[in-house]
């Protein structure tokens, strides 16, 4: 008995070409970006000069298990949670 309209696989097909497109765009990056930044958030130590994701510049004194304590002037220093860090700024 023959069908007038398209299989099964001639409709999914574009679909998956789609997703793959995406994975691969936009999903994977996206994953490999948030494992640098656990490696990253995982290498800092003390004397590490680093940046806040609220943009506040500071040394590491102290690190702790989920957080770090940052002097960000001679007598200022605050605790922050590790996840937001931003950033570690190379010495030169």
């Amino acid at each position: 008995m023959p069908t007038d309209g398209p299989n099964v696989v001639q409709l999914i097909f574009p679909y998956a070409i789609i997703f793959g497109i995406f994975y691969f765009l936009v999903f994977r990056p996206q994953k490999q970006k948030q494992q640098q930044m656990k490696k990253l958030i995982a290498s800092v130590k003390k004397n590490d000069e680093i940046v806040t994701n609220s943009g506040i510049h500071g040394t590491v004194v102290n690190v702790k298990d989920t957080t770090v304590v940052v002097r960000i002037d001679d007598n200022a220093r605050m605790e922050i949670d590790k996840d937001a860090i931003a950033s570690v700024v190379a010495k030169s």
